[in-house]
């Protein structure tokens, strides 16, 4: 009887391995069910709506202003107070400028063309004349050419209307320096004169005693007012037979 017994109980024993083993079997292999569901579609990245540059603003020449009279001034064309006002003296140095950059010459105000032009600018252009000195009426300037520069840009103050400055073209022939009382006007005194043309009177470049006479307009007796301490270098630099020319329209 007890034989039997041990024989049940081996039997349920083996049937209980070999269930076990077939459980884990049937795990192993049957496959994992499918997620159920449409695939979703492969990702893209959205490319970026492009960004229209804003227009670049058109400035006004007054925006320049500052900048060219600073320009100017480093390049040696006088401008007078460097403050961004284009005053009749800025105007000069504009019109200079013009001139010797083969540009229209006149003594208009800033424009974008000249403050272009003269921003971009490096150094002073090389004058195309022959040396000596030159009268422009136009911008009420005088240029000192020595050898294949120009070595000095000056304002003058040429013949009022009725004492108008001849154009001609001269050369000096007499240098009289220091200061001289006028032979036609009272207490009218010339400094370190300049005779350029033998007219009766004599023509001359000449210093005035205040620097206030030299106007950004003709103002003087058909002679050629010329800034102090500039007409005294300009007198140290000319030789007699130096070629002085006057041209142009006020």
């Amino acid at each position: 009887m007890s034989r039997r017994r041990g024989l049940v109980a081996g039997a349920v024993v083996l049937a209980f391995v070999l269930a076990g083993c077939s459980d884990v079997a049937a795990s192993e292999s049957t496959p994992s069910p499918k997620a159920s569901g449409t695939p979703s579609a492969t990702p893209t990245t959205a490319k970026p709506t492009p960004v229209k540059p804003k227009p670049r603003v058109k400035q006004k020449p007054q925006y320049y202003a500052l900048r060219v009279e600073r320009q100017l001034d480093k390049l040696g064309y006088p401008v007078g107070d460097i403050d961004g006002d284009i005053t009749a003296r800025a105007k000069q140095a504009l019109c200079a400028w013009r001139e010797t950059n083969g540009m229209p010459v006149s003594r208009a105000g800033l424009t974008l063309n000249d403050a272009y032009s003269v921003l971009n600018a490096t150094k002073r252009p090389a004058p195309t004349r022959s040396p000596g000195i030159y009268v422009n009426k136009t911008c009420q300037i005088l240029y000192q050419i020595v050898g294949k520069t120009y070595k000095r840009i000056v304002w003058i103050s040429t013949g009022a209307p009725g004492y108008e400055t001849p154009n001609r073209t001269g050369e000096v022939w007499r240098k009289w320096a220091g200061a001289h009382e006028s032979s036609l006007y009272d207490d009218a005194f010339m400094y370190d004169s300049l005779y350029f043309l033998r007219d009766r009177p004599g023509i001359a470049l000449h210093g005035s005693r205040v620097n206030s006479l030299i106007k950004p307009y003709p103002a003087s007796h058909r002679c050629v007012r010329v800034l102090r301490p500039e007409i005294h270098e300009i007198f140290a630099d000319t030789p007699i037979g130096t070629k002085v020319q006057v041209y142009g329209e006020f």
